[in-house]
């Protein structure tokens, strides 16, 4: 799935990065300790935050995340967009929380094949 397909699917505002959204997304990751996305997070990611601080696009480029979804209905600063469009990096938004966007996501196939792979035998 590419982040236009999520995009359309949940239909998410594009805050930046309308040429990027064909990135290929093979899972998700939801957080807003900076530190624990850098920890944790696989390239290829959709990143679910409600962090819009310029920051955001730094954990994005060092993870080589696909994009970053705001959520709860907040938006980037003005110095954030500005940065992702100097990193190229895909930034929407949402008015769900955090669960529900996981939620939709987890429900199109993004990151089921995984967690399936990961579950623990009863």
């Amino acid at each position: 799935m590419t982040v236009r397909e999520i995009k359309q699917q949940l239909g998410l505002f594009l805050c930046w990065g309308d040429e990027k959204l064909e990135h290929k997304v093979t899972g998700g990751y939801v957080g807003d300790l900076l530190s624990d996305v850098m920890a944790n997070s696989k390239a290829g990611n959709v990143w679910i935050t409600m962090q819009t601080h310029v920051n955001i696009v730094a954990v994005a480029v060092l993870k080589e995340l696909a994009a970053i979804i705001i959520v709860n209905g907040r938006h980037p600063a003005e110095e954030t967009l500005k940065k992702a469009a100097e990193e190229k990096v895909p930034i929407l938004s949402s008015t769900l929380s955090a669960f529900d966007v996981a939620g939709r996501l987890y429900f199109l196939g993004v990151g089921k094949a995984r967690a399936d792979a990961e579950r623990i035998p009863d």
